[in-house]
């Protein structure tokens, strides 16, 4: 049962700090063993993809089939089902829609000096998309990573994806085809984000690695960040559901559930200023679990990491959020917006009771690729952004670099830096060899 928080219990302020010190989805020996694969797949190229993929998806492949063939792919897609396939082009387009609208535009103006200042937007040339496999299909995650990188222009996207037992999901095909995916590759784990970062012989090298995955993908992006860019080290789900007593307890126990059934190790939390609504969900949540296929996963995610906290008024809830700084927000209050203007660091806000997170997972627009862990205090989640640079221009002709020059000139020689200093004033006239 997830446990309970009163704030007017003197001990709250400790059990919330202990809420927020928690650790989740933290393994033992997981960073050694993701560093030994990704050495072996920079050395040894294919034959390391080869050798883990055996052992780890138990499929025997030659370097040929590491890549899907086009036809391979489109065949699969072919045979998801036609529902499933229209609710994927549906959702893309309303993805795309509203990614495009994210898109920044280039700066170019010159300044009362009369210098020239601008910024450019170029797209990445290479992308890596990590899909996890396994457990659950997730073609959702397919178009949440690939289409803000078609926006963006990125010419070659690359997916990868583990096919345990020879299994290749037809919604995945489907999904990669309509967002634009360009390369596919049967291939998983630490060794697949090695690959795309370091290249093998089959797998060209990319510039950015994105997707969610397990423990050892999450530990092989930290350990080959800098060699290529990542998107962010992907944690366990949460999701933070802020209610009044005037809810559905059911609807909003399933809203909390929605993201437990992920991962044992995800977090689900309710905050209330009503006791007795509080207990109801507690009850609802109870009912569900005993009719959820996943749930062993939910259950055991909802009593570990669940917690249920009672307010005295919800008006003090805007900094326990912004402490928690939530992957998922849901606001299921009759005026949301107040609420959601008192927040600061939050990965997505779903606003009121009709709203719940499960929509923005798949067909709201916005991406579901979002900072966990409490990194919304710092990072956003996924977007064009993520698949451009942004490049400055600065452009001085004679008379405006007479105008800022000689403070450029001042501070090189105060830092002591004095070729720079020289740059500038041979150019003032002020200085020689």
């Amino acid at each position: 049962m997830a446990r309970r928080l009163d704030s007017a219990h003197p001990g709250f302020d400790a059990a919330f700090d202990a809420l927020l010190a928690e650790r989740r989805g933290v393994a033992e020996d997981v960073d050694r063993e993701a560093a030994a694969i990704v050495d072996a797949v920079r050395e040894r190229g294919d034959a390391a993809l080869l050798d883990y993929t055996r052992r780890f998806d138990r499929v025997a492949l030659t370097p040929a089939q590491l890549r899907l063939s086009a036809d391979e792919a489109a065949s699969r897609a072919a045979e998801a089902p036609e529902a499933v396939r229209d609710a994927l082009e549906e959702a893309a387009a309303r993805i795309e829609a509203f990614h495009r609208r994210l898109m920044p535009a280039d700066l170019d103006y010159r300044d009362e000096a009369g210098v020239r200042l601008g910024a450019r937007w170029r797209p990445l040339d290479a992308v890596g998309l990590y899909v996890p496999g396994g457990t659950a299909a997730y073609p959702s995650t397919v178009l949440m990573n690939a289409i803000p990188a078609r926006v963006a222009g990125v010419g070659r996207i690359a997916m990868v994806v583990p096919t345990p037992d020879g299994a290749l999901d037809a919604t995945v095909m489907a999904a990669a085809g309509i967002a634009g995916v360009t390369e596919i590759y049967r291939v998983g784990g630490a060794q697949a984000i090695a690959a795309l970062a370091h290249g093998t012989e089959t797998i060209a090298p990319v510039d950015k690695i994105v997707g969610p995955g397990n423990a050892w993908v999450a530990a092989a992006k930290r350990l080959v960040f800098g060699t290529v860019g990542i998107d962010m080290i992907a944690g366990p789900s949460e999701i933070l559901v802020v209610a009044d007593g005037a809810n559905e307890p059911d609807w909003i126990a399933a809203d909390l559930l929605s993201q437990a059934e992920h991962d044992g190790d995800a977090q689900a939390i309710l905050i209330t200023d009503d006791a007795t609504f509080a207990a109801r969900v507690k009850a609802a949540a109870e009912a569900h679990l005993a009719r959820l296929p996943r749930a062993n996963i939910a259950a055991a995610s909802w009593q570990r990491h669940g917690a249920v906290i009672v307010l005295g008024s919800l008006d003090e809830a805007p900094p326990l959020i912004d402490r928690l700084a939530p992957e998922h927000l849901e606001l299921a209050v009759a005026e949301p917006a107040p609420l959601a203007d008192a927040v600061t660091s939050a990965g997505a806000i779903f606003l009121g009771r009709h709203t719940p997170e499960a929509i923005g997972d798949y067909v709201a627009g916005p991406n579901h690729v979002l900072p966990t862990a409490r990194s919304a205090r710092f990072s956003s989640g996924l977007s064009p952004l993520d698949f451009l640079k942004r490049t400055t221009l600065v452009g001085c002709d004679a008379a405006s670099l007479a105008r800022i020059g000689p403070v450029a000139v001042t501070l090189a020689e105060a830092e002591g830096l004095h070729a720079h200093a020289l740059s500038v004033a041979l150019r003032l006239g002020g200085g020689s060899e």
